[in-house]
């Protein structure tokens, strides 16, 4: 693969993250492979497209575009793509930076044509410089980071994880885009599971299709402080639970649900004991993290009924669209690659 066949997409939303997403871009700019180009899409935030476009005026190889969609992360991602120039687009969270070979352990799963996404490894950063002693492994989801319980490896996956994922643009061809009415809406509630939902499309579309997961491509999330507390780690679980009703409702419990069902049979249940005996060793945090194990299993649970409910009735619904049908991205907003 050559140098000149991935374009990189950061999806941004609000002037908090500024040094955030100047931090994320520098890490693109610095890959030991270098992008074709970084696509930074603002979603509905004039105040910071205009400053992200006074930014990068002089700079080669980043764009700034506006989210010609709904507001949402998935929209953002859509306008990204369709925008793009690369035969690979990455997608790398605004609040995070790679590590310098991040895109060429991207580039090294796509050697074969089968494989159509490739996924990496999220590491947290946490504001008060270290993990709360109550925080399990096992629930770095919340935060957006890979979790304990995920295989090691460069190994097969139902999905990637969509802060710190990849792409062949074959893929869109065939599935679509991201699906708007799921997935993050800047500060609301935070859902998730869209990357889920889009992966289990691209295999029923093509039945063929590899979903990789390098652990050696490595990014690393900044956790602000509020995300540090039980308050949020609950309200993410409740979310997620919600997230999974609707895709479930969309591609069958089977699908939707097969890596749940092993996480939550083996994996926390190991969680549980390891806190359990943490705590009899008068280790610090043992009983919280297992405390907070059956909390979020409990929390999202009841997440998943109410949205399964809501998904009957229709109150809950998304919608897919061809990222070719996508109107309005400008060509450049922002500086030409």
């Amino acid at each position: 693969m050559s140098e000149t066949d991935i374009s990189v997409v950061v999806c941004v939303y609000t002037e908090d993250r500024w040094e955030d997403i100047l931090a994320a871009v520098s890490s693109v700019r610095a890959q030991s492979l270098p992008a074709l180009e970084t696509l930074l899409v603002v979603d509905h935030n004039a105040t910071l497209l205009e400053r992200l476009t006074r930014e990068y005026k002089e700079t080669d190889g980043v764009r700034v575009l506006a989210n010609a969609g709904p507001r949402g992360l998935s929209a953002g991602r859509n306008t990204g793509i369709a925008a793009s120039r690369g035969e690979i687009i990455a997608f790398l969270d605004d609040d995070a930076v790679a590590e310098r070979d991040w895109l060429r352990h991207f580039a090294a799963g796509y050697a074969d044509p089968r494989v159509m996404a490739v996924g990496g490894r999220t590491m947290p950063i946490w504001a008060s410089g270290r993990r709360p002693v109550w925080f399990p492994e096992e629930f770095d989801w919340v935060v957006g980071c890979t979790y304990k319980g995920l295989p090691p490896g460069r190994v097969q996956v139902r999905n990637v994880l969509g802060g710190n994922a990849s792409f062949r643009r074959t893929a869109f061809d065939a599935a679509g885009g991201f699906a708007t009415g799921i997935g993050r809406d800047g500060d609301k509630r935070p859902l998730g599971c869209e990357e889920t939902e889009l992966c289990i499309r691209l295999t029923r579309a093509r039945p063929d299709a590899i979903l990789l997961i390098d652990d050696r491509a490595v990014i690393h999330h900044r956790v602000p402080e509020a995300r540090e507390h039980f308050g949020y780690f609950r309200t993410r679980a409740y979310a997620e639970g919600l997230s999974k009703a609707l895709v479930a409702r969309s591609v069958g419990s089977d699908k939707g649900l097969e890596s749940e069902r092993r996480y939550a049979t083996r994996v926390l249940p190991a969680g549980v004991l390891r806190g359990l005996r943490d705590a009899a060793l008068a280790r610090p945090g043992g009983a919280g993290r297992a405390g907070a194990i059956v909390a979020g299993v409990l929390t999202a649970a009841g997440g998943y009924v109410l949205g399964s409910v809501r998904a009957r009735r229709g109150g809950a619904v998304f919608s897919v669209v061809s990222v070719v049908e996508i109107e309005g991205v400008p060509g450049d907003e922002g500086a030409a690659a």
